[in-house]
């Protein structure tokens, strides 16, 4: 073992009680899909089925959450803030800061429509809404390795937005332990906001484990929003049952404030002549009661899991896994959908050891087996759309990190996460070879409802392959090789909050089955994982110790010299495996020659 090894692993051994977070509910094996891989081997249909029975969790906790009335609630403590000027602030890491960032553009996309009709002072109305991800936008492409477990850094991001008194701040974490997160919750409060601490781990054992986040809970000015779920449907992929449900129900608060907030602005904004009248009619039927998102969201599922749909999925999965099994590449294109889609693909890099986006012009990293691309717009104009605002990357430097008391690397050598960089993943219409020069590849179209993107200027030139996947009503397609169509009701929602749990739920399920008919999931446990933080060392640790019978302190050492040896393949453009999963493999074959 190398004296870097060494030194890191001592290094976290020293404070790994603060992140050893087996006890907590979202780090359990949920026993519907505890065989899931073996499943799956024999049929991808049983296992898709298995992985729909988890999301009937989401059912559950949402009607159990419902029926508290805190719901309604929070959507009009929402719509009093903002009424009275205020602002709303989302903050996360990964999945959660992926997801603030959605909530944000969603609330901003509406209004921004409302001004492309002509109708009314929308200015006013769209700019109260604001994400807060760790580490900035950069984060929504690649996750800022440490980022998230600093306080100290969540309370200077959303801080230097601008919080203040009289602002609403939900701070969204599914763990309910993440630094960050409760580092923004502490500034939001410090400054006045009213704080809602969002979270899907059960009050006693967090409390009772991690003190960071007992302190957060026994905090009367914080209110709790508890969306325990139960374990996830791969253990510790948080950006699935735990997610959605935090999609839901801030979503659908969301929503219910906005119907509102238009009713409001109806009757104060003034044309000179008349009151302005604003022509959205899914305002008349969305935002009345949680009940009507919580049977809404059961008829959705209901409709995913139907025997059209899980054909359909079945089908979907067989094309990736062929593609990716000759060393083929998939390109997604979406438009009103990108933000969802960019989400889940770029999140199956740290989950499944994938390689992650390649900026434009690294010619050394491996490809990206998935990739996004907006075929209307060029990269800047791709990035502002997708976000309906300018992209907010960081500009710390040396002297930032030094006051946040940031580890001595980040001070000497502060990561690259502002605008230029952000642009250097080329999301937009530009043509792109490395997409096409490869034993095989796929342009995959996705158009949701009425929103589509085939017919656009950015066709199938130099690929394949061609695909369609079509979410809503009865749609067929003639101009592509495969069409993959799911039917399902979209309800009349004025953020379209309908098509972007579809979209989720799809993708995330297809996903995570393709990985797991890859090979990159044990059972129900990911393996193949990246270590890329603190929480993540602690849980590749506990996966080598389960699988090899080391103790914790010698997993740990083995797991650090694995990311050292990683971090030496990947500086020659090779596709590395997971530290995680080498380190099983590794003392599993030593274990094989030297038996006791």
């Amino acid at each position: 073992m190398s004296e870097t090894s060494k030194k890191r692993s001592e290094d976290f051994l020293r404070i790994a009680d603060q992140f050893k977070l087996g006890v907590l509910v979202t780090e359990s094996s949920h026993a519907v899909t505890a065989e899931l891989s073996q499943t799956a081997k024999r049929s991808t249909s049983d296992a898709l089925r298995l992985l729909f029975e988890v999301d009937n969790d989401v059912i559950d906790k949402y009607r159990e959450w419902s029926a508290t009335g805190t719901p309604r609630r929070v959507a009009d403590t929402l719509r009093d803030a903002i009424r009275a000027g205020g602002n709303v602030y989302f903050t996360g890491c990964g999945s959660t800061g992926r997801l603030s960032i959605q909530l944000a553009s969603i609330w901003r996309d509406f209004w921004q429509k409302q001004r492309a009709k002509g109708l009314g002072d929308t200015d006013k109305w769209e700019n109260r809404a604001f994400s807060v991800m760790a580490g900035g936008d950069f984060a929504l492409i690649k996750s800022v390795e440490g980022f998230e477990d600093f306080a100290s850094f969540g309370g200077k991001q959303i801080g230097d937005l601008g919080v203040c008194e009289g602002d609403v701040v939900f701070a969204i974490t599914e763990g309910g332990e993440t630094s960050f997160v409760i580092g923004t919750a502490w500034k939001g409060l410090e400054r006045g906001a009213k704080v809602y601490f969002v979270y899907n781990n059960p009050d006693d054992i967090l409390c009772a484990h991690v003190q960071r986040s007992r302190e957060v809970i026994e905090e009367p000015r914080i209110e709790k929003i508890n969306l325990t779920t139960g374990p996830m449907a791969i253990t510790g992929s948080t950006r699935m049952q735990a997610t959605t449900a935090e999609l839901l129900a801030v979503g659908a608060a969301l929503e219910m404030a906005l119907v509102q907030t238009v009713g409001y602005a109806m009757h104060t904004a003034s044309t000179g002549r008349a009151k302005t009248r604003w022509a959205e009619p899914t305002l008349r039927e969305a935002g009345r009661s949680a009940r009507q998102y919580q049977q809404s969201f059961g008829e959705l599922l209901k409709q995913l899991s139907s025997a059209e749909a899980v054909d359909a999925m079945v089908r979907l999965v067989q094309f990736e896994e062929s593609l990716y099994r000759r060393h083929g590449l998939v390109t997604y294109v979406a438009d009103s959908v990108l933000l969802d889609v960019l989400t889940d693909t770029t999140e199956r890099a740290p989950t499944f050891m994938l390689p992650p986006f390649r900026k434009s012009g690294d010619t050394v990293s491996p490809v990206s087996w998935a990739f996004v691309k907006d075929p209307r717009r060029p990269t800047r104009e791709a990035w502002r759309e997708m976000l309906q605002r300018e992209p907010r990357g960081l500009t710390w430097g040396p002297a930032v990190y030094q006051r946040l008391n940031a580890p001595t690397a980040l001070q000497a050598s502060p990561p690259k996460l502002d605008n230029s960089e952000i642009y250097k993943f080329r999301i937009g219409n530009e043509p792109d070879p490395s997409r096409t020069n490869a034993p095989d590849s796929a342009l995959v179209f996705i158009d949701v409802g009425e929103n589509g993107v085939r017919g656009t200027p950015y066709g199938g030139a130099g690929f394949r392959r061609t695909a369609a996947i079509t979410v809503g009503h009865g749609d067929s397609s003639s101009d592509v090789d495969e069409h993959f169509h799911f039917p399902c009701d979209l309800p009349a929602s004025p953020l379209r909050l309908w098509e972007h749990l579809a979209v989720k739920l799809i993708l995330n399920t297809v996903s995570t089955a393709t990985m797991v008919r890859m090979g990159r999931v044990m059972g129900n446990a990911m393996v193949c994982v990246s270590p890329s933080n603190k929480k993540l060392i602690d849980r590749g640790t506990r996966l080598i110790s389960l699988s090899t019978g080391y103790s914790y302190e010698q997993a740990c050492e083995a797991l650090h010299e694995a990311m050292d040896e990683v971090a030496r393949r990947a500086q020659s453009g090779e596709e590395v495996p997971s530290p995680v999963a080498l380190a099983i493999e590794q003392i599993l074959a030593a274990g094989k020659e030297n038996p006791a």
